[in-house]
């Protein structure tokens, strides 16, 4: 039976709404400033993120259009890319300065619940390591920081989800084999990500991801929900249950 001893969580779309709250504008202002006419719709953004990562997102879209020619005053693609993802990370910081990126149900109880009771935090995510910051300061405080052992973010690691490295980055660095933890995604991307280093993974669900295949996930949940505010039950087993915390992570860790 194995003891619960960290929860390793995803960033954009499962802390947060980053995706349609923060993450989706921000890109948008920054073709904007380039002078670009791009602008991505909820659905074209929904279509996107298929693809994992900021700058990979960018490069998919322009590959997907033909007649993209690269502006003067850039060596090459790469370079381009590069400075439009800068410019969007400073209005996606800039948003969370401004409060505009609330956290989602039940997290900021369950990493107490964590906190209180002695379980380990990590974060794994394919968002940059100033994203995780910016959001993290301005929902929790800038001493929250410190509450996660290892924040695996951005380019750290080889290759991106749905590549299991930086969920393996995570187990590394705090010293635990993966059944001792629990995974937390939203995407199915971000399932096979987890699950393919042996995590167990729940998955809370969201308007960009609700419909996609999560059969590997060990409980599917709308979110992590409050006493007041009971989770919607999507599959998985909890019992009588309502909100997540960190009894049931347990149950769910040594089943």
């Amino acid at each position: 039976m194995a003891e619960l001893k960290a929860l390793i969580f995803d960033v954009d779309g499962t802390l947060a709404e980053t995706e349609r709250d923060g993450h989706r504008p921000a890109f948008n202002q920054a073709f904007a400033d380039a002078g670009l006419d791009w602008h991505w719709s909820t659905e074209r953004y929904g279509e996107l993120l298929e693809v994992s990562g900021g700058k990979e997102r960018i490069r998919a879209f322009i590959e997907s259009k033909p007649d993209f020619v690269l502006p003067a005053g850039f060596s090459d693609l790469t370079e381009f890319i590069r400075s439009l993802h800068a410019t969007k990370t400073k209005y996606y910081t800039q948003y969370a300065i401004e409060g505009r990126i609330p956290l989602r149900p039940g997290v900021e109880r369950l990493l107490n619940e964590a906190r209180a009771q002695d379980v380990r935090l990590a974060i794994a995510t394919t968002t940059t390591p100033a994203n995780v910051q910016a959001l993290l300061a301005n929902t929790l405080g800038v001493e929250s920081l410190n509450w996660f052992e290892v924040i695996a973010a951005g380019d750290m690691v080889p290759h991106k989800k749905p590549a299991p490295d930086v969920f393996e980055y995570a187990l590394d660095h705090l010293n635990l084999p993966p059944e001792n933890c629990l995974g937390f995604e939203d995407t199915n991307n971000g399932l096979l990500s987890a699950t393919q280093t042996g995590l167990k993974t729940i998955i809370t669900v969201n308007d960009y991801t609700h419909t996609q295949d999560f059969s590997k996930a060990t409980l599917v949940i709308s979110d992590l929900g409050e006493p007041d505010a009971p989770f919607k039950m999507i599959s998985g087993d909890v019992g009588d249950a309502q909100y997540f915390d960190i009894a049931l992570a347990r149950k769910i860790c040594e089943a």
